[in-house]
């Protein structure tokens, strides 16, 4: 912790923001004091996909390693424990194993030795762009054998929880800690005040909405008609996602945050494979109907480009936005890419169908689990970053905001009447 109370993993990332030499030089100062190592050539990544970390790579004893770490804001003050690969090691999960993990409050930080090995993300990229069928198929592939182990060891690993062991669990802090003040507690507070509460929003054309009426509108996106509004979503979300509330469907060992920035893609000749690093929220009890969500999401409806591109999604893509008589109108020509329709294909076939299958056959399967991993596919992008791009902006522009809220919005909530790309994910899954 720093003399401020700051820890130093998020003053470290706060200088990087404005001055990277500086920000290098603290955490070469950082990793050496922590692992009592020599540290030397150190440089940060340039990284779309650290939406909350940082990574980059050094030279200790002539040796190339990897360095990652994940902060989150008040995080000195969590419930938990990070980083506990071990777990997934053991339960036969593809993991990469760190060579120095320090778990200190505030200085929560993996080195790995350096890979020559893409990110699965970045080969993703490539693909979202591509008519390489053959890669095409081959990454999927290897999302399918992943999805195989994932599920397996959920099956195995299984059993009734109870809230206090729900509560235990580092997950949390990627949803519902992140919709209230970690002091005290208060809804709305956290991310969901800091980024939206009592801000204006920016979209296309001019068009500025206060949150005030954002909350309350209903949804009309490509013109289907949605059921909840931004506001119901949030506040079911508070609701639905408190820790304890989540241990109904028991828990799982599972990595919790494995989008594709965390996930390595190992290249053989025949085939293709996948592991995991990172696993910072990593546990052996994680509800069972949230392990999965955040990478469902993240790696299939963020893309291609909305979430982590935002400056060419504005570039490729266009939206109106419009409040009339109570509704909130949002038209855009954003689709998924081929590939990414094939890993959700993929995801529901190989993963969640079995999955809730195997829920319901142990009776441990709520009647509203359609709810709750809707709930999780909406606050994944809302709470991962702001959206907002009028007070407040961050990343995204009107382009990008509207196309971020009119996937999470679709992802939350059933149409009226209709049919989208989510019903249809939902139909194919249910038990």
């Amino acid at each position: 912790m720093t003399e401020t109370g700051i820890s130093r993993t998020a003053e470290i990332r706060a200088v990087a923001r404005v001055d990277v030499a500086r920000a290098e030089a603290m955490l070469q100062r950082l990793i050496a004091a922590l692992f009592d190592i020599d540290v030397s050539d150190l440089k940060i990544n340039a990284d779309q996909y650290s939406l909350n970390s940082l990574n980059g790579f050094f030279v200790s004893a002539g040796q190339e390693l990897f360095f990652k770490f994940h902060q989150e804001e008040g995080e000195e003050q969590m419930r938990g424990e990070y980083y506990r690969a071990d777990i997934l090691a053991r339960a036969g999960l593809p993991v990469d194993q760190p060579v120095h993990i320090s778990t200190l409050p505030g200085e929560q930080l993996l080195v790995y030795r350096r890979r020559a090995d893409p990110r699965f993300s970045d080969v993703l990229f490539e693909l979202d762009r591509s008519s390489d069928i053959a890669a095409m198929a081959r990454a999927v592939a290897a999302e399918a054998e992943l999805n195989g182990r994932i599920l397996s060891c959920a099956r195995a690993s299984i059993a009734p929880i109870t809230p206090e062991d729900s509560c235990a669990e580092p997950i949390h802090r990627l949803f519902h800690e992140r919709l209230i003040d970690q002091d005290g507690g208060r809804y709305p507070g956290g991310r969901l005040a800091r980024f939206y509460v009592g801000k204006r929003f920016a979209f296309p054309g001019g068009v500025t909405i206060h949150w005030e009426d954002l909350h309350d509108a209903s949804p009309v996106i490509n013109g289907i008609e949605y059921s909840r509004s931004l506001g119901e979503m949030f506040d079911l979300a508070w609701r639905r996602y408190a820790p304890e509330r989540l241990a109904d469907a028991g828990g799982i060992v599972a990595h919790g945050d494995a989008h594709n920035a965390n996930v390595w893609y190992e290249r053989g000749r025949d085939a293709d494979h996948l592991a995991f690093f990172d696993p910072a929220f990593a546990g052996d009890k994680v509800p069972s109907l949230v392990a999965e969500v955040k990478s469902t999401f993240h790696n299939i409806f963020a893309h291609p480009l909305w979430l982590y591109n935002p400056a060419m999604a504005a570039e490729h893509y266009e939206a109106t936005v419009a409040l009339k008589a109570g509704k909130l109108v949002i038209d855009t020509n954003w689709q998924l890419s081929s590939v990414r329709r094939q890993l959700l294909e993929a995801k529901a076939r190989t993963f969640w169908k079995p999955w809730l299958a195997t829920l319901s056959e142990r009776g441990l399967l709520p009647a509203d689990w359609e709810d709750v991993v809707r709930i999780g596919l909406f606050l994944s992008p809302t709470l991962v970053m702001n959206l907002n791009a009028g007070e407040g902006a961050e990343r995204h522009n009107p382009v990008s905001s509207a196309i971020g809220l009119s996937v999470a919005l679709a992802a939350g909530s059933r149409p009226v009447a209709g049919r989208d790309v989510f019903t249809d994910f939902f139909a194919a899954i249910a038990p």
